[in-house]
């Protein structure tokens, strides 16, 4: 049998499934990786700076204007569409095997897809709110406004409920995603290389039988992994979905 045959007979053979995914998961939705290569030259040759130091709340704080023209300019995709591996997970999901999907990405790609239950790790660009007042504020008026953003109630300045270096991630996020992790009797992971902490550290709370890493590239964790696929994972959803 072929990895994708034995991917679909441990799907079939699962009642709660929990997916954790990466930047790899958006990028067949052609939204670049600014971890990638190319995106640290471009931003570097742009700006002067690395992707890490402009999505900083240290740089934000202190060059706000800056962080907005590169944020609406290489963060903000929001012409992409839900790719195989999104509208797979979605389909997984309403037929009752997947019970969430814990995701690093900010792109608001899987609730496109139709998935309910996700939870996002480093937050969403489809939210923003006001630092002072906490009004909050849709992504378009965000994207179409000039410079900085500011708030409409007290002059703020607005800023994307996301995750930046150097804050915390949300404990309630977390706590959630270590219960439905703990609880799942299979995990896949897709579209990550498993080295951005904290949020690569929880995949140590899986107990479950089948850990399955659906990614281009090997990563730190390929060992312990029952599975291992180094394709596409839209590719692979897809097909391993087929028939279910």
């Amino acid at each position: 049998m072929n990895k994708i045959g034995e991917l679909r007979e441990i799907i079939k053979e699962s009642n709660n499934i929990v997916f954790f995914g990466g930047a790899g998961v958006s990028t067949e939705s052609n939204i670049p990786d600014f971890r990638s290569e190319k995106g640290l030259y471009s931003a570097k040759s742009e700006y002067g700076y690395s992707p890490e130091d402009m999505l900083s709340i240290r740089f934000f704080l202190k060059h706000t204007a800056v962080f907005y023209d590169y944020y609406r300019k290489n963060i903000l995709h929001t012409e992409a569409k839900p790719n195989d591996a999104h509208l797979a997970l979605a389909k997984l999901e309403r037929i009752g095997k997947l019970k969430a999907v814990i995701t690093q990405n900010i792109d608001g790609l899987h609730q496109k897809a139709g998935s309910k239950e996700v939870l996002e790790l480093h937050g969403t660009v489809y939210r923003h709110f006001c630092m002072d007042c906490q009004a909050s504020y849709e992504l378009m008026e965000v994207e179409n406004s000039e410079g900085i953003p500011l708030c409409h109630n007290c002059g703020g300045i607005i800023r994307p409920d996301v995750v930046l270096y150097g804050e915390p991630l949300d404990n309630y996020v977390i706590s959630k995603s270590v219960d439905y992790i703990e609880k799942a009797d299979t995990l896949i992971i897709g579209g990550t290389s498993l080295v951005v902490y904290p949020a690569a550290g929880l995949i140590t709370y899986f107990k479950g039988r089948n850990l399955i890493l659906i990614n281009k590239d090997s990563t730190p964790y390929d060992r312990k992994a029952n599975l291992v696929i180094n394709e596409s994972i839209g590719k692979v959803l897809k097909k391993a979905l087929e028939e279910l």
